[in-house]
């Protein structure tokens, strides 16, 4: 990583400021993904490639495209932070069958990307096996101390847990306007991405399954706008949808 890259990802910009998790620096990116400058590591959360195509597979067409958008916005992040890791944290690719329905050109993508880094894929509840031939290697959970990387989070106190698999939006009114956006939420301790693949959903965070983790106390959402991330206390947060 160069001196300058290495200086604005430990410091963040202005459209990721580097925020404190279990007493480190970490930056949240307006794309969604997380950066620990403290292990040069980049962390991206349910990219869900080839959803398009297990949607065709069962009668309902979507553009066939989303692993491709998907994974042009992740080249281009990952080129933007130079990071010595990657780390998937599950449900990376949507059914077991996806590494046999990838295009080939997508393929060869995810092989480049995983053969200059340390690429690692967590497993997730809809690829418990993800694909061998695509590169990187794979485990259930990864140990970044202070950090705890894992798909699915915990209903239950988890210090330095990082986690996907709920797609977290937070829903604010300001000025007569009803805003809902991706975010991260995090209370100091432990932090939830949201999900990055071009098809995925989101899943609010009044919402029962984000008390079970956090268990009723306060948070934050980092909300990604259109050119910087923005804090909103739980508190101000409104609607379960």
């Amino acid at each position: 990583m160069s001196e300058r890259t290495t200086e604005t990802a430990l410091a963040g910009t202005a459209n990721a400021p580097a925020i404190r998790l279990c007493g480190a620096s970490v930056v949240p990116d307006v794309s969604g993904v997380l950066y620990l400058p403290s292990h040069e590591t980049l962390i991206v959360a349910d990219l869900h490639f080839e959803k398009g195509s297990a949607f065709a597979a069962r009668g309902v067409h979507l553009p066939p495209y989303d692993t491709r958008s998907t994974l042009v916005r992740l080249r281009q992040v990952i080129s933007a932070y130079a990071p010595a890791r990657v780390v998937a944290l599950g449900d990376s690719f949507h059914d077991d069958g996806a590494g046999a329905r990838i295009a080939d050109d997508d393929a060869r993508a995810v092989r480049a990307a995983t053969a200059g880094l340390d690429w690692v894929w967590i497993t997730g509840n809809h690829d418990p096996n993800p694909p061998a031939a695509l590169g990187g290697r794979v485990c259930d959970e990864l140990d970044l101390e202070p950090f705890l990387l894992r798909h699915i989070p915990r209903s239950a106190p988890a210090t330095g847990e990082i986690a996907g698999h709920l797609h977290p939006v937070a829903t604010v009114a300001s000025r007569g306007r009803r805003l809902r956006r991706r975010c991260f939420v995090c209370d100091g301790t432990r932090m939830i991405l949201p999900a990055f693949g071009a098809y995925t959903g989101g899943l609010n965070v009044n919402t029962q399954p984000f008390a079970d983790v956090f268990g009723g106390a306060g948070f934050t959402a980092w909300m990604l706008g259109r050119d910087r991330v923005y804090p909103v206390s739980s508190r101000r947060l409104t609607g379960t949808v």
